[in-house]
């Protein structure tokens, strides 16, 4: 994995958050991968298991970020070989003038030879600043 390709990785994740569509969901990672969203998490492993609680977060779908309602922005910090560190940002409850949460995120993530996603760890903070 390269530079660019991590980005175009990360720029789907945004797009199939946007759409929750199954299949752009599923392509982003390899079949046995494990996604952990707190890094003390127990991993929900595979991409079945991965896409359905993307659409039934918790059991619940109605958890599921609405549409419009946040922005996000990742980048690679670092990448070498199959693994590679991403930052960004995520904001919530956003208006032009300002967003309502914001918080800074850190992506700790394996990818297999085909450039899915194997494993993804992730670390946020609320930004103390933000409502």
């Amino acid at each position: 994995m390269n530079d660019l390709q991590v980005q175009a990785w990360l720029d789907r994740y945004v797009a199939a958050w946007s759409s929750y569509d199954p299949a752009e969901i599923g392509d982003l990672f390899s079949e046995e991968a494990s996604y952990r969203y707190h890094a003390g998490d127990d991993p929900i492993v595979g991409r079945v298991a991965i896409v359905a609680d993307w659409l039934n977060p918790g059991g619940d779908p109605a958890q599921r970020d609405a549409p419009g309602s946040w922005r996000a922005r990742y980048m690679p910090f670092l990448v070498v070989g199959d693994r590679a560190v991403a930052y960004g940002t995520s904001d919530y409850d956003a208006t032009e003038s300002a967003p309502a949460r914001i918080y800074d995120n850190c992506w700790l993530l394996e990818f297999d030879a085909d450039g899915r996603c194997r494993s993804f760890i992730e670390y946020y903070n609320k930004r103390p600043n933000a409502s």
